[in-house]
């Protein structure tokens, strides 16, 4: 979590004013900070600095990965900046410096101030490019020698920091020639940590700002980032809201917090865990998995910001739908961290915090004791975990007003009984960023809150519910006092309508996954009908120059072959296809010159389909509109009306394709032999009808041995119904309206025309819907009329029967034993219970059947009456 990345040269504190030189050392600080770094080398030499009699500071090279390292921090502690590849060496009276030419031209300026602060001479040493550094390292080791010799010891003790290993030829050079010169080595890690851990009022403020980014991303950031997902149900991995956290991060004005993006960075990449993989160590990461959120989930999050190189940390766990188990493990949690920081105090020693939340777990649940992290956290400041700082049971050094510690505490590896493998582990964590006060500690990233009722979700309101009268009794002290209706009628009631407003939403996410796959599969070209459904890096007119028509002069030209408009641009005719083309109109002025403008499809804009390809071309520049004057009104009118035509053909064309390309394959009808004849209904309309500007015609149903075709004369209109996708068959004759009909509801979508659809009907109109006028009213007993009526009912009973008679025999075939498991029959709608409703714009009469509710002679409706789904009805009475 922390050791991964050094930063750049950056500053720790503000710039210091009247200076135009963006790297200008603060002399005031370097002074100041010089004398407590002599000073407590002095009054702790034997105790923490290993009785040194010099200190040898070597400083690595620049490197990409986050990583957090003494001799930087000691850099940015002193001068302000970190000094990659320098060598800096502490003598009683003398300080060294090995750098390159650049950065010893940044500290000559510190000469006259160390003099004046501890008396030390200064001695700068510039290695050439091309130099190793041997001859100048050696008359620094001469140096030590000369004023280490008044000394009991003849050998110098030269103190280092171990732990780090030398990088680059510089440092490698310099750590072999210092274990073979007659120095005893001694590692001063210990010192450095004591002389870093009180901070001063400047690096207190860069803590604070650094504390203040953390929380704000906390809150205002991530916790809005995961109540979105959740709430929309989205599935988003670990590592990508780690990325747009880190994002956040490092431009703060995202977020609306005004600190300079220049001196932000983060101490770690953000930590998002959940799904039962939990990991307590601050070296954690985020993994690629979806983040989970279901049903008594646990979320942790972490995020550490740094501030002109000063670190702070926030960590949070938030709860969903959390079971008893987990509640009480969270809110043991909460309270032994709140006794850790409080037991952050001067005087204190470092292990009372630990101890202080120990005493709680075992109090409140010894159960967790085993689960608890073995520390309460570490000093944190220019080094995200300051050693000899840890916040556990055997430290035993003392607490001082300005030490900053990361408090973090938590229970790992918990097991709770749930149904689910991902909820069954989990574990809590959190973390706050403390500065240790004369009195009272100072949290810094109370900002985001830690309080059970901000970080629990709960969408189960049951169980709320039945949990409200006990959390009411309690508050009040004494033993509960709830009515029989509260605890009977209420919430039998109140369980009632959650479980339809359950059952509504699962319809509905139903139906919005239903939605976002139909677009998904169509393409968000296809989605609006707006353009055509290829993107632009797929739309090819020509493969090269010489297709091209020949040009006619300098007029626009559409090509129909290739479906392209020629358009003359400086003398040239350039090419566009037709797909690309959004609105083309023309307009004529008084002048009788007309206008033609030609608006393009550019990404981006409003009412334009999202090109995926534009991501390809970020670098491009493309044409929005173009308009052309010319006095021929005529050939404008012309192109104008044939690019129209000719977009209306191509988009018509790819939006075929595409819904098309969406449907289920279905399996190949097979025809009936030549020993048996198909069952067959003549002179059938379809809905939805077949496309095209020419007449519409008649067809016939046949019934062969797996589904049903329905052809017309024409050859392109032939529809394939297969009994396998048929869903619900309803048949119904003419009884008080003017047509018979076969519907059909079908599981998978098919292609009727050009028209994606799952309800496909045929019917035959009974009578005449349009009625003769004029004439004069006819009375009833004109024997005309009398016959007329009678021809109309011999017609429909004609056409009821041949309708019942194709039903029945199509029974009996589905009541084969190969068709036993597709649960096929006709049902009849039941008009006498019927009603009126609005299933789409207007009003209908819905009626029931045995299976749902329909309305077939308008817009079809079908609704299954199925999965326990209700219908609530109301009713309106006049009172007289």
């Amino acid at each position: 979590m922390a050791e991964h990345r050094s930063s750049t040269v950056k500053p720790a504190a503000g710039k210091p004013s009247g200076t135009a030189n963006p790297y200008a050392i603060n002399l005031d600080n370097f002074s100041k900070r010089l004398k407590m770094l002599y000073s407590h080398w002095t009054e702790h030499n034997s105790d923490m600095w290993g009785a040194s009699t010099a200190l040898a500071i070597a400083t690595p090279p620049v490197s990409e990965d986050l990583r957090y390292l003494k001799s930087s921090a000691l850099n940015i502690w002193l001068v302000g900046y970190e000094f990659p590849e320098t060598i800096m060496v502490f003598l009683k009276k003398q300080l060294h410096f090995l750098c390159s030419q650049k950065k010893a031209s940044l500290l000559e300026v510190v000469k006259k101030s160390a003099k004046e602060a501890v008396g030390v001479e200064v001695v700068i040493h510039v290695k050439a490019k091309m130099d190793d550094g041997t001859g100048l390292m050696d008359k620094i080791f001469s140096a030590v020698n000369d004023q280490s010799k008044s000394g009991e010891n003849n050998a110098p003790v030269v103190g280092h920091i171990s732990r780090e290993a030398p990088e680059g030829k510089l440092l490698e050079t310099w750590d072999e020639k210092l274990k073979k010169a007659n120095f005893q080595l001694s590692d001063v890690s210990s010192g450095f940590s004591d002389l870093f851990s009180i901070k001063d009022d400047t690096e207190l403020t860069n803590i604070k700002k650094a504390a203040f980014l953390s929380s704000s991303v906390m809150k205002q950031f991530v916790v809005p980032k995961l109540e979105k997902v959740i709430d929309e149900e989205k599935k988003v991995s670990h590592s990508s809201l780690m990325d747009e956290t880190e994002k956040a991060i490092l431009e703060p004005a995202r977020i609306k917090v005004k600190l300079k993006a220049e001196n932000v960075d983060i101490c770690y990449p953000p930590i998002f865990q959940s799904g039962g993989e939990f990991d307590l160590k601050p070296s954690a990461s985020s993994n690629d998995t979806y983040l989970y959120y279901d049903s008594t989930s646990v979320i942790i999050c972490a995020i550490g910001c740094r501030y002109n190189s000063y670190c702070s940390n926030v960590a949070r766990t938030f709860l969903i739908d959390a079971n008893a188990m987990q509640s009480k493990a969270y809110e043991v949690l909460l309270k032994a961290h709140e006794a850790a920081i409080n037991a952050l105090k001067s005087g204190n020693k470092v292990s009372a915090v630990y101890e202080a939340a120990v005493s709680v777990v075992e109090k409140d649940a010894p159960e967790l004791a085993a689960n608890m992290t073995r520390t309460a956290g570490t000093g944190i400041g220019l080094e995200f975990r300051e050693s000899g700082l840890s916040l556990n049971a055997k430290n035993d050094r003392k607490l001082k007003a300005g030490m900053v510690f990361n408090v973090s505490l938590g229970f790992q590896k918990l097991q709770t009984e749930t149904k689910n493998p991902k909820t069954q582990k989990f574990s809590v964590l959190l973390a706050d960023t403390v500065i240790v006060g004369e009195k009272v500690p100072d949290i810094i990233t109370a900002k985001s809150s830690k309080a059970l009722k901000d970080v629990a979700y709960s969408f189960n309101e049951d169980d709320e519910e039945e949990e409200q009268p006990k959390v009411k009794a309690e508050d009040k002290g004494g033993e509960p006092i709830l009515s029989k209706a509260t605890l009977r009628s209420d919430n039998q009631e109140m369980s009632k309508e959650e479980l339809r407003r359950q059952h509504q939403a699962e319809l509905a996410r139903q139906k919005n996954e239903e939605t976002a796959r139909r677009l998904a599969g169509r393409g968000s070209g296809a989605a609006d009908n707006r353009g055509a459904i290829k993107t632009i890096g797929d739309l090819v007119a020509y493969k090269n120059v010489n297709d091209l028509p020949p040009p006619r002069d300098l007029m626009i030209q559409v090509d129909q072959k290739n479906e392209a408009i020629l358009f003359p641009i400086y003398g040239s005719m350039v090419p566009f296809h037709v797909a690309t083309v959004k609105s083309v109109s023309s307009q004529q002025d008084t002048n009788r010159s007309c206008y033609i403008r030609i608006i393009f499809n550019v990404p981006g804009t409003s009412f334009t389909p999202h090109d995926s390809n534009s991501l390809k071309f970020q670098g491009s520049i493309y044409l929005k509109e173009v308009s052309f004057r010319s006095k021929d009104s005529r050939h404008i009118s012309e192109v104008v009306q044939q690019i129209k035509t000719l977009r209306r053909q191509v988009t018509s064309r790819e939006s075929e394709r595409a819904e098309r390309a969406t449907l289920v394959t279905q399996e190949k009808l097979q025809l009936s032999s030549a020993k048996f004849k198909p069952i067959k209904l003549f002179d059938l309309w379809i809905r939805p009808p077949f496309g095209g500007r020419g007449r519409k015609l008649t067809g016939s149903l046949e019934a062969h041995t797996n589904g049903f075709r329905y052809s017309t004369s024409r050859p392109d209109e032939r529809v394939d119904v297969m009994f396998s996708n048929i869903k619900h068959a309803f048949f119904q004759p003419a009884d008080r309206e003017m047509i018979t009909l076969l519907h059909f509801h079908l599981h998978n979508h098919i292609m009727v025309g050009n028209k994606k659809t799952k309800d496909v009907q045929f019917y035959i109109e009974v009578m005449d819907v349009v009625q003769t006028l004029g004439g004069g009213k006819r009375s009833a007993y004109d024997p005309d009329e009398i016959e007329e009526e009678q021809r109309e009912r011999a017609r429909k009973n004609k056409i009821n029967m041949d309708f019942q008679n194709f039903v029945n025999r199509i029974n009996d075939l589905w009541g084969q034993p190969q068709f036993k498991g597709l649960d096929l029959e006709f049902d009849q709608p039941l008009r006498e219970l019927g009603f009126h409703g609005v299933p789409h714009k207007s009003s209908a009469f819905i009626v029931p059947t045995s299976s749902c509710l329909v309305e077939l002679i308008e817009t079809p409706f079908v609704m299954a009456l199925r999965s326990g789904s209700t219908l609530q009805t109301s009713s309106i009475t006049r009172a007289d």
